[in-house]
């Protein structure tokens, strides 16, 4: 299966899906969300769905009403206009790194196989993970390796990096993986996986473009629209969960002499959402899964 959809049901009840609304899905992926939100959609509805990665054209349904943008979500508001819209009736993000780009060998985001250090969404384009870990410094490979992964030695990594690739470039994901294995603490599978994230996240700009995106989904987002996201990790959520309630992402937010603050989002879920007992039973990928909804106000 090229990817299982996880609290399909519990996004889908956050959507509310009207069937003649237009919705966009903007990490399209295997298109699993994507089809629920078209059998739940009328004649009149429409869906518009993001994603950079080729594969993810292979898992277009033939629907007139769907639309595949080839596009970084951070994009969302200028390409939604090039088709002609600038008010949406709901937005969903899934920003899990989907199944089959963990499986393939090729792209480099597993550890598990050995495989040429990429780690990019959109593969024609950007630096890769191998021009990371070959140019970035130690202090720069330290703040990454630190903020973004939560690596508990991040320095002492940084450095042994930097002092490997000094002797022999770093090509491949079994190469980084060797290094980190000198150096681990904890449990080594979960140690490689905040290594991989880290570089990952840099790789494709993922907290920059999550911003950019929240900023947009709240413009373009009608009266009543429902924005439902789905995080996976700390950094994720925190700038969802801040942005939902205050339109900041980090701090507190610009308020008037009477206290008030100019934000278009109402909370939904107080707490996050977590996948079933019974979806973990089944797909293990929804475990670390954080679901959050707001709705667009006046």
């Amino acid at each position: 299966m090229y990817h299982i959809p996880v609290m399909l049901n519990e996004c889908m009840e956050g959507l509310q899906i009207k069937p003649d609304g237009i919705y966009v899905d903007v990490t399209f992926g295997g298109g699993g969300h994507s089809k629920e939100m078209l059998k739940r959609l009328g004649e009149k509805g429409k869906l518009f769905a993001f994603d950079v990665d080729e594969d993810a054209k292979r898992n277009v349904p033939e629907d007139n009403r769907f639309t595949l943008i080839q596009a970084n979500y951070r994009h969302l508001k200028r390409f939604l206009k090039l088709h002609g819209v600038t008010r949406v009736q709901g937005i969903l993000a899934d920003f899990g790194i989907s199944s089959h780009q963990i499986d393939e060998p090729s792209r480099g985001f597993a550890t598990r196989f050995d495989a040429p250090l990429d780690m990019r969404m959109n593969t024609k384009e950007g630096i890769s993970a191998k021009d990371i870990v070959n140019t970035y410094s130690a202090e720069q490979l330290q703040n990454i390796l630190g903020f973004y992964g939560e690596v508990i030695n991040a320095k002492t990594l940084a450095h042994k990096i930097v002092e490997q690739r000094s002797i022999q470039p770093i090509e491949t994901t079994k190469d980084l993986v060797d290094i980190c294995k000198t150096v681990s603490k904890g449990i080594e599978v979960k140690y490689f996986s905040q290594v991989f994230q880290a570089i990952r996240i840099e790789v494709n700009d993922e907290l920059n473009a999550i911003k950019d995106f929240l900023q947009q989904s709240e413009e373009v987002l009608e009266e009543g629209g429902r924005l439902v996201i789905m995080s996976y990790h700390s950094l994720e959520d925190r700038l969802t969960k801040n942005f939902m309630k205050n339109g900041v992402f980090e701090g507190e937010p610009e308020k008037d002499v009477f206290g008030r603050f100019e934000h278009h989002l109402k909370v939904i879920t107080r707490k996050p959402m977590e996948a079933s007992t019974a979806e973990l039973k089944i797909n293990s990928r929804a475990r670390s899964a954080k679901l959050r909804i707001a709705e667009k106000i006046k």
